[in-house]
């Protein structure tokens, strides 16, 4: 299990005395805590290490976002410790599918559901999500189903 390797990671970390990654390693656990918080409530809890790949891709997309906020301000030195906290986060997904594999799986897909046209990219995007949203980066797939269908 994902979790797993996270806590062994804090140890590991904290051994180290390596201490941003421990702080980012600490950071990612704090938001698994909080989304376990969150599903308390929930009627359907999905499994553990779907809910850990989602929370660590909400994570690497907001640092992605932010370090190139930074970079249009000219702060380098805040875009340098998001792209540290990145690299630890990606660290822990899973490996992501590369251009081809994607373009290749939305071909797949396209040619099973019939799509033709735009107007059918939401079945294709939510065949290519349930298929392989753990790993991929659904931003660039949308970029990549729009124009295999146009």
């Amino acid at each position: 299990m994902i979790r797993d390797t996270l806590k062994a990671a804090q140890v590991a970390a904290m051994k180290a005395g390596d201490k941003p990654r421990l702080a980012a390693v600490r950071l990612i656990l704090a938001k698994l805590k909080d989304r376990d918080i969150e599903l308390r409530t929930a009627s359907a809890v999905p499994d553990d290490d779907v809910l850990v790949v989602e929370v660590l891709q909400k994570m690497a997309k907001q640092r992605r976002e932010s370090i190139q906020l930074y970079r249009q301000g000219g702060r380098e030195e805040l875009a340098a410790a998001e792209e540290g906290e990145l690299a630890v986060i990606e660290e822990f997904l899973p490996r992501q599918m590369g251009e081809d594999e994607t373009k290749a799986a939305i071909a797949s897909i396209k040619a099973e559901l019939g799509a033709t046209s735009v107007k059918d990219m939401g079945k294709v995007m939510a065949e290519l999500k349930a298929r392989h949203g753990q790993t991929l980066d659904m931003g660039k797939a949308s970029g990549w189903v729009k124009e295999a269908l146009a």
